[in-house]
Order: C-alpha cells, then structure tokens, then sequence
C-alpha cells in the first residue's frame, strides 16, 4: 500500500470576511519507533533508540540518515538490514516500528545516544541525555577550498528549491532539504514535517545510492540553520551549507570552528554569508 504523505481535511476558511466550507490538504504527522539490533558478546541485543515525529514515507532514507549524522555508524554498509517490526499501526495504516539489524563486528555505543521518549520533529538535539551528547562524535573529512559556486547562483536557488517541493506546494506545512551540484543541478530533495528529518532523508538517500561528493556539492535548507542541522552536514562532510532562514550562535560557532560556508537569509537578490566567503566565486 502506498504511504500518504497528506490528507484532506474539512475546514472552515475566511475570505474578504467571510466564512465558507473548504477542503485543506495537511501535511501527515506520524511517530516512528526505531530500534537497533546488533551482536555483542556471543549474542543478538534489541535496543530501543527512540522514537520520532516524521511525515511518513522514505523512512529508510530517514533512518539511515538518522544513525550516520548521530555518529551511531560510520558507513552504510554497516546496515544489515531495515525490517518492520509488529503490525502496520496508526491512523493512518503504516509502518510506524521498524528494526536496523547492524552487522556482526560493527562497534555501538549507545550510551549517548538513547533518547527513550519521543523527540520533537522540529528539533534533532532534544531530548539527549546531556551536553556531551551533541558533541561531534569524531571529526569529519571538510576540503576547506571546494565547493566554488558562483555568486549569483545561490539567489537562484530559492526558487530552484520551491518547484520541487511538491509536498510544500500540496500542505504549505513541510521543509525540505537539497543537495545541490556546484554549478546548480539538483541532485536529490527530501520534504518532512521536521527540518532535521529533511536532512536525515536527503543524508540517508545520497549515502545509501552513493552520489554523495562532498567537494563537488553544497546543501540548501529551507528552514532556519541551527546546530543539528550544520552538526548533520559536518559529519556527511558537507563544507557548504545555504538556507532561507537565520543560522543560530551555536551553529555560526560550528561553521567557523570546521571552516564551513555557512549562508543564510536568501532571498530578493540578497543573502548574508556568515563564514567561508571564500567558497563563494565574484562575478569577472
């Protein structure tokens, strides 16, 4: 059965000051248990991590995104398998339960990484147990040169990122996440209710089908730059890193600490770039 990502509801809507029936489409909003199940001394464990909002569909792209931006594994092929567990669930009729079965000799430590109540969609740092907990797990590969994108390209890209986002043009209700080519070709986008799902899906999609290439690619957000969001990026590698909104100090902090070029506010032919102009080629 195919996953609904939206819904129609009844409403009543005011227009010119008056009130009428009318038919809204919403964005879906769905919990997701996720579980890990991997070999340790001479036998299988089932550890639940956590559970969290999303809008339904591509959640294996979502998971695996998930574990490689939470540093929980290191490379895709670490993934044994993603398998439903118990019974399609919710209003909806969906899976709502699944299990990644790591390989046998993967190394998990989970201990800062268990979040046992449910996490807000909207942010991908809440919920875990300490500060320590948002560190950066290990430091990532960043090329402090590439990407080199051109100046004018990036006040194109809001509305190269509107046209395909076709969940936003049905709900008005998601975010989404691009990886972009540095001369602007649009390689992959992922739409969630959460801005940091977005991300996790675009993450877990490009790893799990290899197009990833960090030097050669930058990521565009629609919502506001926060810490898990660039935290995201730089573990994926990712040295440029473009939104619609406002970064935040702790994610500035990030972007200058690990020299990522971090822009924002773009929009009307104008846009702030917070760290890494150098990325960012002049017109001759």
């Amino acid at each position: 059965m195919a996953v609904s990502d939206t819904v129609n509801y009844d409403i009543h809507r005011v227009e010119n000051s008056t009130l009428k029936n009318s038919i809204d489409c919403i964005a879906v909003e769905e919990p997701l248990e996720i579980a890990v199940r991997y070999y340790k001394n001479n036998e299988w464990l089932l550890e639940p991590l956590m559970v969290t909002m999303r809008t339904p569909g591509n959640d294996e792209d979502l998971l695996t995104g998930l574990l490689f931006s939470e540093g929980i594994i290191r490379d895709t092929s670490e993934i044994d398998k993603i398998s439903v567990k118990g019974k399609n669930e919710g209003k909806y009729d969906i899976d709502n339960s699944l299990v990644v079965t790591l390989k046998k000799g993967s190394q998990l430590d989970l201990n800062n990484l268990q979040r046992h109540f449910t996490v807000n969609s909207s942010c991908g740092v809440c919920g875990k147990g300490s500060l320590n907990a948002i560190e950066i797990a290990y430091e990532p590969n960043i090329e402090r040169v590439k990407p080199i994108v051109s100046v004018d390209l990036i006040t194109k890209l809001p509305e190269i990122l509107r046209a395909k986002q076709q969940q936003f043009v049905d709900t008005g209700g998601v975010h989404a996440s691009a990886l972009f080519r540095a001369d602007g070709k649009l390689i992959h986008l992922a739409e969630d209710v959460g801005r940091h799902n977005a991300l996790d899906k675009l993450i877990g999609y490009v790893r799990r089908n290899s197009v990833l290439r960090p030097f050669e690619q930058f990521v565009m957000c629609s919502g506001r730059l926060g810490f898990d969001i660039m935290q995201k990026a730089l573990v994926a590698g990712i040295g440029m890193v473009i939104g619609i909104g406002a970064p935040t100090s702790l994610s500035l902090d990030l972007a200058r600490k690990f020299d990522i070029t971090l822009i924002g506010f773009v929009k009307n032919n104008k846009y702030n770039i917070y760290n890494g102009e150098w990325r960012i080629k002049p017109n001759p």
